[in-house]
């Protein structure tokens, strides 16, 4: 292991919550819970506001809202969030060549790859100017975390939250690890963190002291090593530039359970073609499509298809698709459905098209935008009124949703550098009201490329 602490991870703080915060001037402060908003949604994030009151991301959103009755609850903008990771991930690349993004919000940097860092000193120059250059491109905060280790730096950042640096000093990790639970350490979830404990391993202190031969007989040969030496602080692991793609997938959970066979093949055809359309804009194609299905009572199948080559053909996955649902039965019911792609290729087999039934036919699926969950697609006349999303008034200007039923509308008229705004009721149908893009929180934010 690397002596100098010159290993970097950020995190944003409660990003997505953060993001709308910033983008909402009368939510600064407040508690705010992002994820999906009908009887079976979850929470994706949740503000530091929210978090006083126990809302945590993951939760069931029916829990969150016993929890935190007066927050502000609203649906993921993603590609806006997409937007703002991009900024951020740009600023990591300017730092180095070596950047492992492990989601929008989150990635590893090896400052000394790119010569941004090369001992203590200057390491923490380096997160202190990213910290810095986050908050002016993007208005947002970040949490760094410095070491000598992939999973001290994430550790070290997690201590840094919320708008924080830490730095694990060398020599210093034998001691900081000893006393943290041993869910601490990549790899140990709950399932082998019940196990430790009932062998009565609380602590990674009592893993050390367990000794390696222990933990193997617990847990078995190639987790049993790897966790003792995570505990000793011994961390190899590489800063990954690429991560390979293994597949492309979509799903929707149905706030209702689908018992109409006809229904459930529309969702399977329309889930396909997003499927698709994220399958070429990553610039790739698959051998093997996937259909996933949980029935009424938690019962979850997958069945899968190997084609004879690589295809994106939205038609030749489309009847993929709807083959492997002829052999489900969803009798009683269906509360989740998904399509992926797998076995990927960056390029396409022609002569799969003729698999293809009604080829050359135009298939009028429903576009949605991938944001916007299932839960959230409650009527056509409404389907353009999402709590959260933009929408802009021909006399008012731009502003958001702040709810939608019954045939009206609620929208807050404000943008992210101006005071709180005033809040207004429209008919679902009125024309002067459009859907629109958000803005950036910081002017000329998106005019500035990631490189």
């Amino acid at each position: 292991m690397r002596k100098a602490p010159t290993i970097l991870h950020l995190d944003m703080d409660a990003f997505y919550a953060s993001a709308e915060q910033a983008s909402k001037p009368s939510l600064r402060g407040k508690a705010v819970v992002v994820g999906g908003l009908g009887p079976r949604g979850v929470v994706a994030t949740a503000s530091y506001e929210a978090r006083v009151f126990g809302v945590h991301s993951a939760m069931p959103m029916a829990q969150a809202r016993r929890l935190a009755p007066n927050a502000a609850y609203l649906v993921p903008r993603f590609g806006f969030y997409k937007t703002i990771s991009e900024q951020v991930m740009g600023l990591l690349r300017e730092l180095s060549p070596l950047v492992e993004p492990l989601s929008l919000d989150e990635a590893f940097v090896d400052l000394e790859a790119g010569g941004a860092a090369w001992d203590e000193g200057s390491a923490r120059l380096a997160g202190a100017k990213l910290r810095a250059d986050i908050r002016a491109v993007t208005g947002l905060t970040g949490s760094v975390g410095l070491a000598a280790s992939k999973m001290l730096a994430k550790i070290a950042s997690e201590q840094a939250k919320p708008d924080g640096l830490v730095v694990i000093e060398p020599g210093t990790e034998r001691a900081l690890l000893g006393p943290m639970s041993v869910r601490t350490l990549p790899g140990v979830g709950p399932a082998t963190g019940d196990h430790l404990r009932r062998a009565g391993i609380h602590t990674v202190e009592e893993i050390v002291e367990a000794g390696e031969d222990e933990l193997v007989r617990l847990l078995g040969k190639a987790h049993g090593h790897g966790l003792y030496a995570m505990a000793l602080a011994r961390d190899e692991r590489a800063v990954v530039a690429e991560r390979e793609t293994k597949s492309v997938s979509v799903e929707d959970t149905y706030d209702v359970d689908i018992h109409d066979r006809v229904r459930v093949g529309l969702e399977v055809q329309r889930l396909a073609d997003r499927c698709v359309r994220r399958l070429r804009g990553a610039g790739l194609s698959g051998r093997t499509i996937v259909l996933k299905v949980r029935r009424y009572d938690f019962s979850t199948l997958t069945r899968s298809e190997t084609l004879r080559g690589p295809t994106d053909d939205p038609a030749v996955v489309r009847e993929a698709a709807l083959r492997l649902l002829e052999g489900v039965d969803s009798t009683g019911g269906v509360r989740l459905l998904g399509v992926g792609v797998s076995g990927l290729a960056d390029f396409t087999q022609e002569d799969l098209f003729a698999q293809a039934a009604g080829e050359g036919v135009e298939h009028a699926v429903e576009e949605v935008a991938d944001e916007v969950p299932a839960e959230g697609r409650e009527s056509v006349a409404e389907r353009r009124w999402v709590a959260g999303h933009d929408v802009r008034h021909a006399e008012y200007g731009h502003g958001w949703v702040q709810g939608s039923g019954v045939g009206r509308v609620t929208v807050r008229f404000e943008t992210p550098d101006s005071p709180p705004g005033r809040v207004r009721t429209f008919s679902v149908e009125d024309p002067s009201l459009e859907s629109a893009e958000p803005l950036p929180l910081v002017e000329g934010m998106s005019d500035r490329a990631p490189r």
